[in-house]
């Protein structure tokens, strides 16, 4: 059996959903501790290698943005990260993010409203969010776009984006359209502030003293894929540590138990250092796991390519807003192409084989400066006429014709009775010349679950449901505030809201 058969057939096997606490309860109870006796079931130390008043674990936009205020709160702050690069997956994130009310929307005209964002959220969630959380991001999402932009210096495109699931366009994106052009920025900014920074650090014990998280035991010099260092050292925080360690759709063991399709057949767009052992450690210290089954597969990844890639950049921007998806057997459309990713991700699965998604010339324009590395890369193909389209993917000509005829009437009247996209991105009917194709196979993208927090960023307690003294969370680490499924671009804001918070919490823990 072929890897995509094997692929689907596990793609039509039904979700386990909210096993994160059963695995967390039952693993103490296998223990024979409860959360307080495992929190501090590894000792404190007689003597600190080295101590702080916060430290971040973590370097991507929750970890710096937490480090950057903390410092300026006057906390004496270093970052701890495991990999050897800093920035994990916010570096190569499409470096987008959604801001209700922004100054750029009102320049064009577009109205937008808290309930509106909130309204969106809960839909593509499924209800499931937390909201106290969702509306902390929705209200603070425009103070963190222009937290990047003026304070940090990080540089916008003057042009916003409508992402899947929005109902409006409120999606800002860097000049670079990467996340790079938000982390590095707040690299500069931490070194600038004198915050220390250690790569190669690996997070092995939270340690806890009378109910209280005072510091961590750590290996340096991790280098992945050997063996742990044996030489530990011991950070301790006179005030707070941050947890900011992202998710862990790269880690196959974790996940799989989570929702068993994500074995290792499936790709992840994920940064091979988004595996779950802070998250374990967490739980060992009596954090209430939250959601931890609902994992986002990304819709716009391509089979073609490895990680993350270039193919989600033509996906948002070209062949799903002005363009259209495609079973390569009937020729025709099976769901809207700026549906939410759940929803997207879902119909390709059910389809059994990757969409064809195309557009053509004009549609293809604001992707052009990853144009020539995708065709380079054969992630992307070019063609004259939609028949050579057709014949390379093997869809049915006819049918396909057909079907776009339907749909560039669709564009031409306003309103879309198959799909119900909406048209106000100034879409145009696909029939310039020449045409761009690629495949489109789901991948896993994004931990939806982690730990319970507060609005506060303050960790909650599985036995007690109150904080955890001295442990915070924010970004990918923590759950609750996207349910089922988080929209696009709106990871950003969640990041740098939650992260700016938990910085400022801990330096006055």
């Amino acid at each position: 059996m072929s890897n995509m058969n094997k692929t689907t057939d596990l793609a039509r096997r039904n979700f386990l959903k909210f096993t994160g606490a059963a695995t967390a309860a039952s693993g103490l109870a296998l223990s024979g501790l409860n959360a307080a006796q495992a929190a501090e079931s590894v000792p404190v130390p007689k003597s600190w290698d080295k101590t702080f008043d916060v430290i971040v674990v973590g370097s991507g936009f929750a970890g710096l943005s937490a480090a950057i205020e903390a410092k300026l709160a006057g906390a004496n702050v270093v970052v701890l990260e495991k990999m050897p690069v800093l920035g994990g997956n916010s570096t190569i994130n499409g470096g987008c993010m959604s801001a209700m009310g922004s100054d750029l929307q009102k320049k064009l005209g577009i109205k937008d409203s808290k309930e509106a964002m909130l309204a969106d959220m809960y839909k593509a969630g499924l209800g499931l969010n937390y909201p106290e959380q969702a509306q902390m991001v929705v209200e603070k999402s425009n103070e963190a776009y222009e937290w990047c932009r003026d304070y940090l210096g990080a540089k916008f495109k003057d042009s916003i984006s409508q992402f899947g699931g929005h109902t409006v366009p409120r999606s800002i994106t860097t000049t670079n359209q990467s996340g790079s052009g938000i982390v590095q920025p707040m690299i500069e900014k931490c070194q600038a502030l004198g915050v220390a920074i250690e790569k190669k650090v690996y997070v092995k014990r939270l340690i806890v003293e009378a109910g209280r998280v005072v510091g961590l035991e750590v290996l340096p010099r991790y280098q992945e894929g050997q063996a742990l260092p044996t030489k530990v050292k011991f950070y301790k925080a006179v005030k707070g540590v941050v947890m900011a360690n992202g998710g862990f759709a790269a880690d196959v063991a974790y996940r799989s138990t989570q929702d068993p399709r994500l074995t290792g057949e499936v790709a992840t767009t994920n940064h091979s250092g988004a595996t779950a052992e802070c998250l374990k450690e967490m739980l060992r210290v009596g954090a209430n796991p939250v959601q931890l089954s609902w994992i986002q597969l990304g819709p716009w990844a391509s089979p073609e390519e490895k990680g993350f890639g270039l193919a989600p950049i033509f996906a948002t921007y070209s062949a799903y807003t002005h363009g259209i998806m495609v079973n390569s057997d009937t020729g025709e459309r099976f769901v809207n192409e700026i549906a939410d990713r759940k929803i997207r991700a879902d119909a390709i699965l059910k389809v059994g084989k990757p969409g064809i998604a195309f557009c053509d010339e004009v549609g293809m324009e604001p992707s052009r400066h990853v144009m020539d590395k995708l065709i380079e890369r054969k992630v992307v193909h070019k063609f004259d006429t939609l028949k050579e389209l057709a014949a390379f993917y093997n869809i049915p000509y006819d049918k396909m014709q057909a079907q776009v005829d339907r749909y560039n009437s669709y564009v031409k009247a306003g309103k879309d009775p198959e799909f119900d996209k909406l048209f106000v991105m100034g879409q145009k009917p696909i029939e310039k010349a020449p045409f761009y194709g690629v495949r489109y196979w789901p991948k896993a993208h994004h931990s939806m679950g982690g730990v319970q927090i507060d609005t506060q960023a303050r960790v909650i307690d599985i036995e007690t449901s109150k904080p955890i003294p001295g442990l915070f969370a924010a970004g990918e680490s923590a759950g609750g505030t996207h349910g089922a499924c988080r929209l696009g671009s709106v990871a950003v804001p969640d990041c740098i809201v939650f992260g700016r918070i938990a910085g400022q919490m801990a330096a006055k823990a």
